[in-house]
C-alpha cells in the first residue's frame, strides 16, 4: 500500500538511520525527512540516498505549526515518525529552555498539526514517537530493568522535557483519539553520531591523542543498542505495533562506563595498529554531571514476545564496526567536529 511518511529529524544520528532503511527497503513510500538542520543533523549523513526517487528532504522547525499544517496536507502524510529532538544531557543542564522549546513545544506542535489535518480521518494513519529510557530515572544495581509499566522519574532536564513530550502523545490518543505509539529506547551507538556523545567522541580523541573525560569514577551503567537494530526496531513497531501502546527498546547490553572506554580503547589501538593499552593513559576522571542516574536498563522483553524484534549484534562485534567506521570515515568526523558541514549546508539553504 503506497504511503506517504514523514521522519522528523532525519538528518540526525537515528533519523538518518531510519530515513535510509524506508527508502531503501520500501521504494513504493514517500519518505519526506524533515530537519531543521541544527548542529547535529548533517545531510552529508544521507548521501548515499539523496538522489533516490522517493526521498525528499524538507528544511523546516516542527515548533512552526501552520509548516507542519502544510507539510502534512500538501504531501498527503499518513504516517509520521518522530524523532526530532535535543538530546544531549550536557547541554540541557545549560539550557533547558531551548530543550522545553524543542523536545515539549515542538512535539506539541507536530501533534496539533497531525490531529487538524488528519481531521478524525485516523484510517491507515500513525503517530509514532521516538522517546528515551532517561524518562524511567535511575536503577540500582539490584538486577532490576525498566519495563514499559515503570513510572516516570526524570532527574535532568532533557529527560523531563521527553518525559512531557511522552506524556502530550498519550493525552492526544486519550482526548482526541489520535492514533499513537511511544517507545523508549536505551543509548545508540553507531555510524554518523555526533562527537558530542561518549562513544564518537572517545575514538575521536584517542585519534588525536587527546584526554578521554569520565564523569566521577566511571561507575555508571548504560544498555548500549547499535543503531541499526534500533531502526530495524522502529521499522517493525511501525508497521505491526498496537495503536495507543508503548514499546521499550534495549540491547540487553549493559556496561560500566569506564568498561566500557577499556572496550573503545583497546579497539581503537589495536586497528590503528599501536601497543594494547597505548592510550589507556588517555582517561582524566572529571567532576561528576549533575544529577547523574546511576544505572539505566531496559527490557525488551514485549517487544521480543509480541512483535519477534531482538538486536542482532553483540556489542564486540557491534563496537568493532563502529571503530572501523569512524577510523574509515575520517573526513565525515573532521568536518563535524570543525563545523564545515555546517558552513556548507547553510550556504546551500541560504541561512545567514
Amino acid at each position: 500500500m503506497k504511503k506517504n511518511i514523514l521522519i522528523t529529524g532525519g538528518a540526525g544520528f537515528i533519523g538518518s538511520h531510519v530515513v535510509r532503511l524506508f527508502v531503501n527497503k520500501y521504494p513504493d513510500y514517500n519518505i519526506y525527512n524533515l530537519d531543521k538542520l541544527t548542529y547535529a543533523g548533517n545531510l552529508a549523513n544521507l548521501s548515499d540516498i539523496e538522489a533516490r526517487p522517493n526521498y525528499t528532504f524538507v528544511k523546516a522547525d516542527i515548533c512552526d505549526l501552520e509548516t507542519m499544517k502544510e507539510v502534512i496536507a500538501e504531501n498527503n502524510i499518513t504516517g509520521i515518525i518522530h524523532l526530532a529532538a535535543e538530546s544531549h544531557v550536557d547541554r540541557s543542564i545549560k539550557d533547558p529552555l531551548v530543550f522545553a522549546q524543542a523536545n515539549v513545544m515542538g512535539t506539541l506542535s507536530l501533534l496539533q498539526a497531525a490531529k487538524e489535518v488528519w481531521n478524525g480521518d485516523y484510517s491507515d494513519k500513525i503517530f509514532y514517537h521516538i522517546s528515551t529510557d532517561e524518562v524511567y530515572g535511575t536503577l540500582d544495581f539490584d538486577g532490576t530493568f525498566f519495563t514499559e509499566d515503570t513510572k516516570y522519574d526524570p532527574h535532568s532536564p532533557y529527560s523531563a522535557s521527553k518525559a512531557s513530550s511522552d506524556h502530550f502523545v498519550r493525552a492526544y490518543h486519550d482526548t482526541y483519539g489520535l492514533p499513537v505509539i511511544v517507545t523508549n529506547c536505551s543509548n545508540n551507538y553507531g555510524p554518523y553520531q555526533f562527537p558530542e556523545k561518549l562513544i564518537p567522541l572517545f575514538i575521536n580523541n584517542i585519534r588525536h591523542q587527546k584526554p578521554l573525560p569520565v564523569y566521577g569514577k566511571g561507575e555508571n551503567v548504560r544498555d548500549w543498542l547499535y543503531v541499526v537494530d534500533h531502526a530495524r526496531a522502529i521499522d517493525v513497531i511501525f508497521h505491526r505495533g498496537k495503536n495507543g501502546d508503548t514499546y521499550n527498546i534495549g540491547g540487553f547490553n549493559e556496561w560500566k562506563n569506564i568498561d566500557l572506554i577499556k572496550v573503545i580503547i583497546k579497539t581503537v589501538d589495536k586497528l590503528l595498529g599501536n601497543p594494547e593499552g597505548t592510550s589507556e593513559s588517555l582517561i582524566t576522571y572529571v567532576t561528576d554531571r549533575a544529577g547523574h542516574d546511576l544505572r539505566y536498563a531496559i527490557d525488551s522483553t514485549k517487544l521480543k514476545n509480541e512483535l519477534g524484534w531482538e538486536p542482532s549484534l553483540q556489542f564486540e562485534e557491534g563496537i568493532e564496526k563502529t571503530v572501523k567506521w569512524y577510523l574509515e570515515n575520517q573526513e565525515w568526523l573532521d568536518n563535524v567536529t570543525s563545523g564545515e558541514y555546517e558552513n556548507y549546508y547553510r550556504k546551500m539553504y541560504n541561512q545567514k
